[in-house]
């Protein structure tokens, strides 16, 4: 047995100072967190230069959408013409050529190119969307499946459904909670998404609240029937858009169709104000002009019980 004494022995003893291994697990930690910085900091770069591209990208579309010609209004022949065949319809709930003809009068008078929205889709959709050519035309539709259907035929006309909670039936309901609510949430100047009136649409895109709106005419939801939607909604959001316009002195022309019936007369009166009525042709079309107001105003109509006073468009 030889002896392990002897100091040529070829057994070595290694021994590991605990610094040692402190310091290796530290080094292995710094990489670990070099390589989650490393990470984060090219994130940030490519997001950086993605967010910069798409800026400049959509900055280049603005200047070359400001850059772009004006296209020409129609001739006054052509427009006449598209007024009469569509006034010669088969259908049974289009318009008479007396109306069609009050709507049209006032685009063709638009001073710029027009904004205008359309409360159902109609008959006469493309006959609005194409009069109103040189401007932008927005549909809201009751019917979801409609207004896909509608817009993947004509892909040029802008439609958003729009689900209405209420009934004709309560009308009487309706109307009293926003006269208790005229100076909170039903008031007549303010942003419509952000609203909790039951008369308001708060749910259509943010864009349409913006938009400083020169015509809006009001042809849908369904009216007829106790258990319709009734159009209380929709004359509501008509005269606050109008109201709430951020051009200062501008008017909007609000079109109200099937004014003879209830709902639609007495939301007219109520919210549009017969102090703004300007006609009502064959007794079917209502036609308002509504005036900008001041955020603090908290009254739809300065003439509760008075006549209609006439104003030109």
């Amino acid at each position: 047995m030889k002896n392990n004494n002897n100091g040529n022995g070829n057994t070595k003893l290694i021994l590991l100072h605990p610094y040692i291994q402190k310091q290796a697990a530290t080094s292995s930690n710094r990489l670990w967190l070099l390589a989650v910085l490393s990470f984060f900091t090219i994130a940030f770069l490519l997001t950086l230069i993605y967010t910069r591209d798409r800026s400049s990208s959509t900055e280049e579309e603005a200047t070359t959408a400001a850059l772009l010609p004006v296209p020409p209004p129609l001739p006054t022949s052509v427009i006449n013409t598209l007024v009469h065949y569509a006034s010669r319809s088969n259908d049974t709930f289009h318009m008479s050529h007396a109306e069609l003809k009050s709507v049209s009068d006032v685009l063709r008078k638009c001073s710029h190119p027009c904004n205008l929205l359309v409360f159902g889709l109609t008959h006469e959709t493309l006959l609005w969307n194409s009069l109103n050519h040189r401007g932008r035309t927005v549909v809201v539709e009751e019917n979801r499946y409609y207004a896909a259907y509608f817009e993947e035929l004509h892909p040029d006309v802008d439609v958003f459904d729009v689900q209405y909670a209420t009934r004709a039936a309560e009308l009487g309901e309706l109307l009293a909670s926003a006269k208790e609510l005229v100076r909170q949430e039903c008031r007549p100047v303010q942003n419509l998404l952000f609203s909790e009136c039951r008369l308001g649409i708060n749910d259509l895109p943010n864009h349409v609240y913006d938009v400083d709106w020169d015509v809006i005419l009001v042809d849908g939801p369904r009216g007829e029937g106790p258990d319709a939607p009734g159009r209380m909604m929709s004359i509501f959001t008509a005269g606050v858009l109008a109201r709430s316009r951020k051009g200062g002195g501008g008017k909007t022309h609000v079109f109200v169709h099937d004014y003879y019936r209830d709902v639609e007369r007495v939301c007219g009166d109520e919210f549009l104000c017969r102090e703004n009525l300007v006609e009502v042709t064959n007794g079917m079309l209502a036609h308002f002009v509504v005036e900008r107001m001041d955020k603090d105003s908290f009254q739809f109509c300065r003439e509760r019980n008075g006549t209609a006073a006439k104003r030109s468009g």
